[in-house]
């Protein structure tokens, strides 16, 4: 008999032009189905209801005021804590105006989490650019959480972006910069916590005893030694080093390349890459529609599903909800588990 949750999740609206309501809509439709643990959206009831009316979903839509109604509806009706959209949302057609309730609603989301309100966060897609526009000063969705972390809980936070999927786990260094900027942005210092980061939540938060951990170069053939760039041998392997001096099992600096085929997966838990797409072009091809997007490092679980806002099928039916549900999966257990250790 499955034991009952204690808190909801808190999901987020994300874009609200984009596919967010979409998948929402969709993946409460099958829980039953796949049973998915309790959660409620923070968003416009009026987006979710016409987004509804468009693709043609019986969803029973209920507003709330408190987390603890969320249980006791959850079976017949979507719960959602309402902040206004601020405009009249068309799907597919992202607008400036709505940015201030896209943000609110991550704020909300995270205060519920930190006040023990909820259990975890669960973030649908937001458009950066249109963030931007309204004066958005965040690299991405990662960034802002930790600085809402930080801000609740007195201290810095160091976020690390991990894709979590069924054949593969990976993790960027570095991650919204350009590729110019990469060689002077990776440090040993941010490689050293990032590893540090994904050893303690691999224990803590995944039940891996001995996390395994493989380090990929940053340039072709982790530098040829020293012949093709000098920072896998300057950088890298001396930082590897030291992390295997704390007992942490890293190995590398491994060629990107020969990382992610079958047979070398099975001898590593975690990839941990030097920039944004070495590590999110192999865990999409590999999982597009079920890889989360988890962020280590925070006093709370936050998933979100890997892809964007995909303002071009927005409202048209064609969405897919699968990575969504993987993602409330995922951070009900990630929250059960640092529920259980506290």
């Amino acid at each position: 008999m499955a034991i009952p949750f204690s808190r909801p999740l808190a999901l987020s609206q994300g874009d609200p032009a984009g596919i967010g309501p979409d998948i929402t809509l969709m993946a409460w439709l099958r829980r039953r189905e796949l049973g998915l643990p309790p959660f409620f959206l923070i968003g416009d009831p009026d987006v979710l209801a016409l987004r509804a009316r468009q693709l043609n979903l019986a969803v029973s839509i209920r507003e709330i005021d408190k987390t603890g109604e969320v249980t006791s509806l959850f079976a017949d009706a979507l719960p959602v804590m309402s902040v206004p959209a601020g405009i009249e949302v068309v799907a597919g057609e992202p607008h400036a105006a709505t940015a201030k309730g896209t943000i609110a609603a991550i704020e909300k989301a995270v205060s519920l989490v930190i006040s023990g309100e909820a259990l975890a966060v669960v973030t649908n897609p937001i458009a950066k650019a249109v963030l931007y526009e309204a004066g958005f000063r965040f690299p991405g969705h990662t960034e802002f959480l930790a600085d809402l972390a930080a801000r609740a809980i007195g201290r810095p936070v160091t976020p690390v972006m991990m894709l979590s999927g069924p054949k593969l786990r990976a993790i960027p260094v570095t991650i919204h910069i350009p590729i110019r900027e990469v060689p002077q942005a990776l440090t040993d210092e941010l490689l050293l916590e990032t590893c540090r980061i994904a050893h303690e939540d691999l224990r803590q938060r995944f039940g891996i005893d001995a996390p395994r951990l493989a380090v990929a170069g940053l340039n072709p053939h982790a530098g040829e030694s020293g012949m093709i760039g000098t920072e896998d041998e300057d950088v890298i392997r001396p930082t590897i080093q030291r992390l295997r001096d704390e007992g942490i099992d890293a190995i590398g600096p491994l060629p990107a390349d020969t990382m992610f085929h079958d047979e070398a997966r099975a001898r590593y838990d975690v990839a941990i890459c030097m920039y944004h797409d070495q590590a999110l072009i192999p865990a999409k091809a590999l999982g597009f529609d079920d890889s989360v997007n988890v962020t280590l490092g925070l006093p709370f679980v936050r998933t979100s599903p890997d892809h964007g806002t995909a303002f071009g099928i927005a409202g048209k039916g064609l969405a897919r909800e699968q990575s969504l549900v993987a993602a409330l999966k995922l951070a009900a257990q990630l929250g059960r588990t640092l529920e259980s250790r506290r």
